[in-house]
């Protein structure tokens, strides 16, 4: 039972009454006000009485099983009353807070008997993850409005929100690269790569290390007489090559940078670079790991690829432990035992947290291509050149330092073998997507 406004109004009216009779004698107001009070607690028991019983409905939800972060859904609940009296009630629905409820999340709903309403809430999720409301609250009040009865019900709901892939935007301009570096269009120059395409006439630009002597005798010039026409090999990337991701999810990729998780960063690399990958015929697999594999994509390819890369990264978040490199070769191998390109996405800017990484590192490029993909600070770059008040010096001083611990640990990765992709946030997706076409129009996958 719960009490509304009304009836505390209708309480503090006895006022009146208790005032008037007052004005006769003390005895007559203590009557007055123990007759307003029986008076306004009758009203109110009698309300009550009259109420609908709030645990007589059907609850049926409806809602979007995903949806991408930042986007807006419509949340659905229908309310069937199976009771003999109309029901007056408010209804509310539990969601979480995350789950981003456009204005008030309570409804007042007018629903006679056997009938149902359908009640309406648009949600802005701001947090990846499965966002759940378990339980919807409703308080059914009687004609008067004066005492309530309230009820809790399940009525489970799930929405998985997924990365929103913001980096999708660089796709169509990667794919048009690609497609140079396959030669599906027409250009002066083709596409360089380690697997044979045809033979053509060498035309000006050539590399002139693609001129094929045997092709080049075959071949007389019919308008000049003893002359041969120079022939030239074309080549296109090599298809059906191995990309394992590998997305470190260990305490650093908590961190903020550019008012961005560096976990976030790193899911919109992997998509874009899993894209742009499966379009080129590669294979891809995803690995997001600390101390242990906390996801896994195998096997996919093309839109499936994806789908299952959004859904496995939708509920994982970053776990304040450090990340256990000595096991990431081993899975690797579990993965491929083959040559493939091996992108770390983790944090490169400090010896002490890279000291795990570089000490694996020789053993995944001696059988692989490893990209060490690490997101650089915005604010480090702008504050080493604000130098007009002593703070700000000291701020530079320190800036300085950071970048200098970037610096070396980006040249012990090089030293190791491995090739580094350093960018802010917002660029470090079509970073590496580039790093990658530069890789595969030079045969190194």
């Amino acid at each position: 039972m719960a009490v509304t406004g009304r009836f505390v109004l209708l309480v503090a009216l006895g006022v009146v009454p208790v005032v008037v009779a007052g004005l006769q004698g003390a005895d007559a107001a203590w009557l007055a006000l123990v007759g307003w009070l029986a008076l306004s607690i009758g009203a109110g028991v009698l309300d009550l009485s009259l109420a609908a019983s709030p645990r007589r409905l059907v609850l049926t939800r409806s809602l979007p099983d995903r949806v991408r972060l930042g986007e807006t859904v419509t949340s659905e609940l229908a309310v069937q009353h199976l009771g003999p009296r109309v029901l007056r009630a408010v209804v509310r629905d539990g969601w979480d807070p995350s789950a981003g409820i456009a204005g008030p999340n309570r409804t007042r709903l007018r629903i006679p008997p056997g009938e149902r309403r359908r009640m309406s809430l648009e949600l802005t999720p701001w947090r990846r993850g499965d966002r759940r409301a378990e339980e919807v609250t409703i308080r059914s009040s009687g004609p008067l409005g004066l005492w309530s009865r309230q009820a809790t019900l399940a009525a489970p709901g799930r929405l998985r929100v997924l990365p929103p892939f913001h980096s999708r935007v660089h796709l169509p301009s990667r794919l048009t690269r690609l497609r140079e570096l396959d030669g599906r269009t027409p250009l002066l120059i083709r596409g360089q790569g380690t697997e044979f395409d045809s033979i053509r006439e060498y035309v000006r630009g050539d590399d002139v290390r693609s001129i094929d002597w045997r092709a080049t005798a075959r071949h007389v010039d019919p308008e000049v007489p003893g002359s041969m026409r120079l022939m030239v090999r074309t080549w296109r990337p090599e298809r059906d090559r191995r990309i394992v991701i590998v997305a470190d999810t260990s305490r650093t990729a908590a961190a903020r940078v550019d008012d961005e998780p560096r976990l976030d960063t790193a899911w919109e690399a992997s998509l874009l670079l899993a894209a742009l990958a499966s379009h080129a015929g590669d294979r891809v697999d995803f690995l997001a790991w600390d101390r242990r594999l906390r996801g896994r994509v195998h096997g996919a390819g093309g839109a499936e690829l994806l789908a299952r890369m959004v859904d496995t990264m939708a509920g994982i978040d970053a776990e304040l432990i450090e990340a256990d490199w000595a096991s990431v070769p081993g899975h690797v191998r579990r993965v491929t035992s083959h040559h493939a390109l091996v992108v770390l996405l983790t944090a490169a800017d400090s010896p002490g947290s890279a000291r795990g990484l570089l000490s694996v590192l020789p053993q995944l490029t001696a059988r692989h291509t490893v990209v060490v993909a690490s997101v650089a600070d915005p604010a480090l770059l702008a504050a080493r050149h604000e130098r007009d008040t002593l703070d700000e010096v000291y701020g530079a001083s320190a800036a300085e330092r950071g970048l200098l611990d970037v610096e070396r640990v980006g040249a012990a990765i090089r030293r190791l073998g491995g090739i580094t992709v350093t960018a802010a946030p917002h660029e470090l997706p079509p970073a590496l997507a580039d790093c990658y076409l530069e890789l595969k129009a030079t045969g190194r996958l």
